[in-house]
């Protein structure tokens, strides 16, 4: 009995003392990309799980597809949610209150209006279109009752474009701690969690906040390490259009107005807790503008947050907020 038992003890030592594995795992996803790097005791691929865990939540929130339980709901087919979709729908509610209504996946209407979304854009926009188009926008119109979604306005569009990315970080995250893997990071679009550290490097992971060019090129300004922590970027620098005077607007919709967000910020990264937190925070920082994102950031010490904006000379100013990593 006691050989029997120090053979399994020897063996747990084995593979408790054993050379962890590093898998990396990259794809196509939520119309970006995704990259997951892990490391686990044996050679574990999840990217079938993983795959899965990915079709689940674009079946439940994805505009794009017309079979989505989120498309449906829009054209009024049902009103029958998953628990994706509530754990998302009650997060927005809490942002949507917390902001002040600056985050608001109502506002998806708009969004296609401006040609930002999956239906396309509409033809002769104008003031008295956008007005009417406001009438279905506010998120405390729409309500949750179990797994049904009430909408008081049949014509709201829910999109949860803003939030839905760093959500399946998020679920990623939390289905690779449930294997027990306690070094790993998740990125999707550039949205960010981690855990633990770079096991090779034997140092906290490491990412880059982007400088902000409209040419579609890509260089960094703040590399820094992130340990345990979630963080999201939004900003204006890719996704925007130019109008006939050569004027750029965003693809971030303000909420108030229903008009493309006219503020100085040009990229906002927020490091939180969790993704899909980091994610909504960082929309709505971007439609509030820098004196309000302060005035919330002194009572919300959970978040940290990096801005980068033009100043009145056109030139690039950066502020770093709640003691955001220096590098």
């Amino acid at each position: 009995m006691k050989t029997y038992i120090f053979s399994i003890l020897f063996c747990f030592l084995l593979v408790s003392c054993g050379q962890k594995e590093n898998t990396k795992l990259a794809g196509p996803m939520f119309g970006t990309s995704y990259h997951i790097q892990y490391y686990s005791y044996q050679n574990t691929d999840f990217q079938n799980k993983i795959d899965s865990l990915f079709y689940i939540i674009n079946k439940s929130m994805s505009t794009y597809q017309t079979n989505s339980d989120i498309s449906k709901l829009n054209r009024n087919e049902t009103n029958i949610i998953d628990k994706h979709f509530e754990k998302v729908f009650d997060t927005s509610k809490e942002i949507y209150k917390l902001t002040k209504g600056y985050f608001d996946p109502t506002i998806g209407n708009l969004v296609n209006a401006w040609d930002f979304g999956p239906e396309g854009n509409i033809v002769k926009l104008d003031s008295l279109k956008i007005d009417s188009l406001m009438l279905s926008v506010g998120l405390n119109k729409v309500y949750r009752e179990d797994n049904r979604i009430i909408k008081e306005n049949p014509n709201t569009f829910i999109d949860f474009n803003a939030i839905a990315k760093g959500y399946g970080v998020d679920v990623i995250s939390e289905f690779l701690e449930q294997q027990n893997v306690e070094n790993y990071i998740v990125e999707i679009g550039g949205e960010i969690r981690t855990k633990g550290i770079n096991i090779e490097k034997n140092k906290p992971w490491k990412v880059g906040v982007e400088m902000p060019h409209f040419d579609g090129t890509q260089s960094i300004i703040r590399a820094i390490s992130v340990r345990d922590e979630s963080m999201a970027t939004s900003g204006t620098y890719r996704k925007f259009k130019l109008d006939k005077n050569g004027n750029r607007f965003s693809h971030i919709i303000d909420t108030k107005t229903g008009y493309p967000s006219k503020t100085n910020l040009l990229s906002i990264s927020v490091i939180g807790p969790d993704c899909m937190t980091a994610d909504a925070y960082a929309t709505a920082f971007k439609a509030m503008g820098i004196e309000k994102v302060k005035a919330f950031l002194e009572e919300h010490k959970e978040l940290k947050v990096f801005l980068i904006f033009e100043n009145d000379k056109n030139e690039l100013e950066t502020i770093g907020l709640n003691g955001f990593p220096e590098f």
